[in-house]
C-alpha cells in the first residue's frame, strides 16, 4: 500500500526562531506557528480557531528563517509530519511536529516581520542560462539586444525582411 505524507501550512510565528548547528555543521530552526481558521458555530456565529504547530527546518533554509523572521511574522511551510516520541520523568510522551522542507516569507515592509519583498522563497537557486549565442551562464538578452544571426533563417518568405520582430 503507498502512503504519502504532505503537509502545508500559512500562519505566523508564535515565538522568535531559535537556530543551533549540529555537530556536523547542519543548521536547525525550531519555531511555533499558529494558524487561525474562522468557521461558523452551531448558533451561526462566527468563531475563530486558532491550532499551534511546532516547526523544525535544516540547512540553508533554517539559517534564513532565523536571519529574517521573528515573533509574528507571517510564513508559509510545505513539509511533512514526524511522530516523536521520548520518556521524561518515567512516563513516555509524545507529540506530532512538521519538518519544514520548503518555506516562503509572506508580508512586505512594514508587516510584522516581513523584511523585504511581497513573498520571498527559500529554494535553490534558478538554474543558469544558456544558449548557442550566449555561453555565459547569464540570463538570454532580450529580442533587441540579440544579435541579427540568432533569427531564424530559411529560405520561405519574408525571412530577410528586417522588420520581422524574430
Amino acid at each position: 500500500m503507498a502512503s504519502y505524507n504532505r503537509v502545508m501550512l500559512m500562519g505566523n510565528l508564535t515565538r522568535d526562531i531559535e537556530l543551533r548547528y549540529l555537530p556536523s555543521g547542519m543548521a536547525v530552526s525550531e519555531f511555533g506557528l499558529a494558524v487561525n481558521d474562522k468557521r461558523k458555530n452551531s448558533e451561526g456565529q462566527w468563531v475563530e480557531d486558532v491550532n499551534f504547530f511546532d516547526i523544525t527546518l535544516y540547512g540553508r533554509t533554517a539559517e534564513v528563517a532565523s536571519e529574517y523572521l521573528s515573533k509574528g511574522s507571517p510564513i508559509f511551510i510545505e513539509g511533512r509530519l514526524k511522530h516523536d516520541t521520548w520518556e521524561k520523568d518515567g512516563q513516555k510522551r509524545s507529540k506530532v511536529k512538521v519538518i519544514g522542507e520548503r518555506m516562503q516569507m509572506i508580508g512586505g515592509r512594514g508587516e510584522s516581520g516581513g523584511h523585504g519583498g511581497a513573498v520571498h522563497e527559500s529554494s535553490p537557486a534558478p538554474q543558469r542560462y544558456v544558449n548557442a549565442n550566449n555561453d555565459s551562464g547569464a540570463p538570454p538578452a532580450s529580442p533587441a539586444q540579440q544579435p541579427r544571426d540568432a533569427q531564424p533563417t530559411g529560405n520561405g518568405p519574408g525571412y530577410d525582411e528586417p522588420e520581422i520582430p524574430f
